[in-house]
Parts: C-alpha cells; structure tokens; sequence
C-alpha cells in the first residue's frame, strides 16, 4: 500500500507584495498571470508552478526559498 503523504508549499507572496506596495492586479501583470491567480495563491489554495515561482522571486530579487516554503508531511518548514 502506497503512504499517503500530506506535503504542501507555504508562501509569503501576501508579505511581500504589500511590502511592495502592490495590488494583487499589479504583481499579476508583473509576472503574467490573472488577478485572480494572486489571489488563491495568497490564501494559500493554489500551488504555482515552478516557472511561476521563479518569476515571483525575480520579480521580488529574491532567492525562491525566501517567498515558498516546502512543508513536510509532518508539518515543519523546510528552513
């Protein structure tokens, strides 16, 4: 029998594109997805692919692990 495994990724887009001084609609143009992509990324329901991820790092000049987060089955971040 295959373990099932409760991994997910964790992100601080939110923290940083307030930081920024950003609305969701901006940081979407910046790095080319819908308003509404921001959106469900930041309430922590959507997954980005890795091509997204990176783009949101760039966008932010900063390394990726600083904007997402690997948590393991267990629950700790991976830091």
């Amino acid at each position: 029998m295959k373990k099932q495994l409760n991994d997910s990724i964790v992100n601080k887009v939110y923290e940083h594109r307030v930081l920024a001084r950003l609305s969701q609609r901006e940081l979407a143009e910046q790095v080319g997805v819908s308003k509404q992509t921001i959106f469900v990324m930041e309430k922590g329901n959507y997954v980005p692919s890795l091509i997204l991820a990176c783009r949101i790092a760039k966008f932010f000049n900063v390394d990726i692990d600083e904007i997402f987060q690997y948590v393991e089955d267990g629950g700790t971040t991976n830091e």
